[in-house]
């Protein structure tokens, strides 16, 4: 799934966000959104994610418009090819691990059975089999991080947006949360990180450097 942005404006109680800030991730690769505290990332991911509406401007998937899809369009358009890694992880922490890995009430475990192979083993894979039962709201900060990577790699999403995923962990997580978001680049997941590590930056496909509040800078490897 290829994701682009042109000149994306926002602004919001008469402040401008964002003025002229455009980026474009081809299917399949990882781009980081770099810049000062302020200067638009998390803001410029949450419109490419449809979760702003942009003042001005155009998001497009695939070469399609999306700009304006707002209602069940856009629902669908998150359940089916979205996840979203948050830096507050974006978990329900009174619910268990297996239900925030698929989001769905519909597949709780019977009282002798357990959550479906899949859940399992996209929680194996993030180094946490065995803990689908778990409530989240235990759960370390890396853990929950990788909860949340978990359920990107159960639903197999295209597009992959997550806002500072490293932040606040320690070099050994933040390393694992780096491996695990590369991996689902290789199997095909386009790839959107708004992040302060330069060393997560340094490793995705394409930089997009912001500088509040109208000048964007790209590098590419």
């Amino acid at each position: 799934m290829r994701i682009t942005a042109q000149d994306v404006h926002l602004i919001i109680d008469s402040r401008t966000i964002l003025a002229k800030a455009s980026m474009d991730a081809p299917d399949g690769t990882a781009v980081a959104l770099t810049g000062a505290s302020g200067s638009g990332k998390t803001s410029l991911l949450h419109c490419i994610g449809l979760l702003l509406p942009i003042t001005s401007g155009r998001i497009s998937v695939d070469g399609r418009d999306v700009t304006r899809m707002v209602g069940e369009r856009r629902r669908r358009f998150w359940r089916d090819h979205v996840a979203f890694v948050f830096q507050n992880y974006g978990l329900v922490p009174d619910e268990s691990v297996g239900f925030n890995v698929c989001m769905d009430k519909a597949l709780l475990p019977r009282r002798r059975g357990g959550w479906p192979t899949d859940v399992e083993n996209a929680l194996a894979q993030v180094g946490l089999a065995g803990r689908s039962a778990e409530p989240v709201a235990k759960l370390s900060g890396g853990e929950r991080q990788r909860v949340s990577i978990a359920l990107a790699i159960h639903k197999r999403a295209s597009l992959i947006l997550a806002d500072e995923p490293t932040a606040s962990l320690d070099a050994a997580n933040r390393r694992l949360i780096q491996d695990l978001l590369l991996a689902e680049r290789a199997r095909g997941a386009t790839i959107v990180i708004a992040t302060h590590d330069d060393e997560l930056a340094a490793v995705c496909d394409a930089t997009v450097a912001l500088t509040a509040p109208d000048l964007t800078t790209v590098s590419a490897d």
